[in-house]
């Protein structure tokens, strides 16, 4: 069998794939079920003793080791993506473009999601370092909403992700989810 994928590509995305995960599942929980005014509620409701301030920190100290979580794996994220875009620019690999008419509309129409996919998470990575560290702090609530929109492109991107897989499976690339998890070509083809 041949290798399609090598082991550093497969590595990669499998590495931003659970990078996503854990930052969209950390995201969602802060922004939802873990929200500090909804814990702040729950707390009240179950006492009066505390002023509403002590109840607010107290919300903050059970969601933080959840929010140590997203901040390493944004970590791990911004790592994995930087060398996906060294490793993709050392291999030569573009995505096909929406303009080229040669090409058949499915590749291209698959080169734009991707192309989207990747300015969509340059665009979260760049906003989440800014609010961690403090940059533009003028602009912190429009980076912040823009940051939170991951909340809702990311189960897009998911869905498109697996129909296409689901679509390649069946039509004229049978096995690549095989060869994307153990590098080998298949021999379905």
């Amino acid at each position: 069998m041949k290798t399609k994928f090598t082991p550093l590509h497969r590595f990669l995305h499998w590495t931003i794939a659970v990078a996503m995960t854990v930052l969209y599942g950390t995201g969602f929980l802060r922004m939802y079920w873990l929200n500090k005014h909804k814990m702040v509620d729950i707390i009240a409701s179950k006492t009066q003793a505390l002023p509403k301030e002590e109840m607010t920190e107290i919300a903050k100290a059970i969601r933080a080791p959840m929010w140590e979580w997203h901040v390493s794996f944004a970590y791990v994220m911004v790592f994995a993506f930087l060398v996906r875009i060294i490793y993709m620019i050392a291999k030569g690999i573009k995505f096909p473009s929406l303009f080229n008419s040669k090409l058949p509309m499915k590749e291209r129409l698959q080169g734009s999601i991707y192309l989207f996919f990747y300015v969509f998470v340059f665009v979260s990575m760049f906003t989440g370092v800014s609010l961690k560290q403090g940059f533009f702090p003028e602009m912190k609530d429009s980076i912040e909403t823009v940051h939170k929109l991951g909340i809702y492109w990311f189960p897009i991107f998911i869905l498109l992700h697996i129909a296409g897989i689901l679509i390649a499976e069946y039509t004229n690339k049978k096995g690549i989810s095989s060869e994307m998890i153990s590098g080998k070509e298949s021999d379905l083809k």
